[in-house]
């Protein structure tokens, strides 16, 4: 179980995330396959971030024991991941509903699709999306907030994507809920980022992948730390689904492929736990080119925090000592994203 707060423990950052959600940091585990279960998803909520439960395997029965190892491991917040394009079950709002889960995401299918049941069950409800297009659906389907995933990120893809450097400010500059930033999150600089565009938390999955509580054989790991920034490939990107992947003679060979279609996933499991990096596709972000250690959550959260810190500090006094003289804001009044005002109070002395 969750221990009150070392000492040296970052203060709490505010925003409408964090405070919706229930967390100490606005900082999400990305709901990966088979791996975003209670080891790993406890030890996110346990130090602060917010920990989902993967659906996208398909084994409810499994999902369900993760979830009650998540209340042995936890007394934290967390929540689950609905992906549509891989639950059938016609019964899955039910099902996560009866686990008493209070929060989550939606993905990979249309909003409209549960978001209504899930919000009348009293639940919280995010849903991921990659084009403005789509979160102005999302919205309109009444979700509470958005996951605004770039297309850097590892995993399913829209074969048009947009990089979140393009994507955030779009979105947020549209749309007035709670934003949280996916796609080459891995830091404080990369969140503090993502806030100044207008996200008021962020999502890390393939950092997470290679943290010490994750599931994944050590080979998938290590791969991802000695991976450079065009170690990935794109599948898929004249079909669907999209698909963003670490680069491996296998996948290398894919990305000519006209379609890649599930049946080239090949044995899963080989890759995942034991370690056959040809096994299957190690789905993951370009992001892996930052990532130089395998490190426990805990350390990887407490360091993103505050750095995030440091980066807003350290922005905010080049611009009050006007070392860059177009930078500024209406004498008016504040007119900084909602997220980089509530960002900049939180972090004050």
């Amino acid at each position: 179980m969750s221990e009150a707060a070392p000492a040296d423990t970052p203060p709490p950052i505010r925003t409408r995330v964090s405070e919706l959600l229930g967390i100490r940091y606005p900082i999400v585990q990305a709901p990966m396959g088979w791996i975003a279960r209670a080891q790993l998803a406890s030890a996110v909520s346990n130090a602060g971030g917010l920990g989902i439960i993967e659906t996208s395997s398909g084994e409810l029965d499994a999902v369900r024991e993760e979830i009650r190892k998540m209340r042995d491991l936890t007394d934290r917040p967390f929540g689950v991941n609905i992906a549509q394009l891989f639950v059938r079950d016609p019964s899955i709002v039910e099902f996560v509903v009866e686990q008493g889960v209070r929060f989550v995401t939606t993905s990979a299918g249309d909003p409209n699709r549960y978001t209504r049941q899930l919000k009348d069950a009293g639940l919280t409800v995010f849903h991921v999306v990659p084009t403005l297009a789509a979160a102005r659906k999302a919205v309109d389907a009444g979700v509470d907030g958005l996951v605004v995933e770039g297309g850097e990120g590892g995993g399913f893809k829209n074969p048009r994507d947009v990089a979140s450097m393009v994507l955030l400010p779009l979105v947020t500059s549209h749309l007035d809920v709670p934003v949280i930033a996916a796609g080459g999150i891995c830091d404080g600089r990369t969140m503090a980022a993502a806030m100044a565009l207008g996200a008021e938390g962020v999502q890390m999955g393939t950092r997470m992948v290679s943290a010490a509580e994750s599931p994944v054989h050590d080979n998938w790991k290590q791969a991802i730390v000695a991976a450079s920034e065009t170690d990935t490939v794109f599948l898929n990107r004249f079909s669907r689904p999209g698909l963003r992947a670490l680069r491996t003679v296998r996948t290398t060979e894919l990305e000519r492929e006209e379609h890649v279609g599930f049946e080239v996933f090949g044995s899963v499991m080989d890759l995942y736990f034991g370690g056959d990096m040809e096994a299957s596709i190690a789905l993951g972000g370009q992001v892996m080119g930052r990532i130089d250690d395998v490190r426990p959550v805990a350390d990887i959260i407490n360091d993103t925090v505050r750095e995030l810190v440091a980066t807003a500090r350290a922005l905010a006094g080049v611009v009050a000592a006007e070392r860059i003289p177009s930078v500024g804001f209406a004498a008016s009044g504040d007119e900084r994203p909602r997220a980089a005002r509530e960002v900049s109070r939180s972090c004050s002395p």
